[in-house]
């Protein structure tokens, strides 16, 4: 993943930026996760693809970079995860044959609708499937990326452009046509810029401010947008804005985070395992 590489002139956290946030750090430690969001019932709700895919946007052009060939696996992870953080899916019980994440089944365990169209297009492909199939495969059937044609029907196509258009409809994003000289492309930028600020400054907060140097104290869907986030090379333009010695930090505290084992964060007390299922696959790929 190139999110993770450090720009070159930011190279290693120096020894007193670590120092200036150690008495930071250990204040931060004693905070609940439940505070990581306390003001989130005012503002917008967002899913978790329409969130990755606002972080990857450029601006004002109103599209994603050109050399990113991650967001799409990555929004269709999202899905995955979003989905079982609503209760519609999970993964089997583990079993003596089948303990790594990797290797256990996506289950239904709820087919009512969600309300939104992605979602419930890939609850139904998930309801219609047998045999089951893994997270890593339905990430990969989702994405279209599959030599089977039997099971190209389960490609979501359009995914950018209808999870961009759920945003205009919530008056995060507006559509334009732009011409690139031999061809014309829909493009969607940025309106309301205070949204995409004051996710930025969640994701920032929550390896900054608010770090708790312990994934199952931080908040369920806080850590699956950093996990997201980088699955879909989008963390650089979450820290871009920030100073030098803050970026180092932030960068190597995200770092560490998705560098974490999933088989053994995702069998701890309260952990939400179709996180580390999705990191793992991505880990694989």
């Amino acid at each position: 993943m190139t999110t993770l590489t450090h720009r070159a002139r930011r190279t290693e956290v120096s020894k007193n930026s670590e120092k200036k946030m150690e008495s930071e750090e250990d204040t931060n430690q004693e905070r609940s996760p439940d505070d990581e969001d306390s003001g989130d019932s005012k503002d917008i709700r967002l899913t978790l693809m329409e969130e990755v895919l606002l972080l990857g946007l450029k601006d004002k052009e109103g599209y994603t970079s050109f050399w990113n060939d991650c967001i799409s696996s990555g929004l269709r992870g999202g899905i995955l995860i979003e989905l079982a953080m609503r209760g519609r899916i999970c993964l089997e019980p583990p079993t003596m044959r089948k303990k790594r994440l990797l290797d256990r089944k996506v289950l239904l365990k709820s087919d009512s609708p969600t309300g939104d169209v992605l979602l419930d297009e890939t609850l139904k492909h998930i309801k219609a499937t047998e045999p089951t199939e893994t997270v890593q495969t339905w990430i990969e059937l989702l994405t279209g990326e599959t030599w089977n044609p039997f099971k190209l029907q389960y490609q979501l196509r359009n995914v950018r452009e209808r999870i961009a258009k759920n945003l205009v409809e919530k008056g995060i994003l507006t559509t334009e046509k732009q011409n690139f000289l031999l061809f014309d492309m829909t493009t969607h930028p940025v309106t309301n810029i205070t949204e995409k600020q004051r996710l930025v400054k969640k994701l920032q907060d929550s390896v900054l401010e608010r770090w708790v140097n312990d994934p199952q104290r931080m908040d369920k869907r806080t850590l699956a947008l950093l996990v997201l986030a980088h699955s879909s090379d989008v963390l650089e333009n979450v820290f871009s804005s920030l100073t030098d010695d803050r970026y180092d930090i932030a960068m190597n505290r995200a770092k560490d985070l998705v560098e974490l084992d999933p088989e053994v964060e995702g069998t701890k007390h309260s952990a939400t395992e179709m996180i580390w299922a999705v990191l793992a696959a991505f880990n694989k790929s």
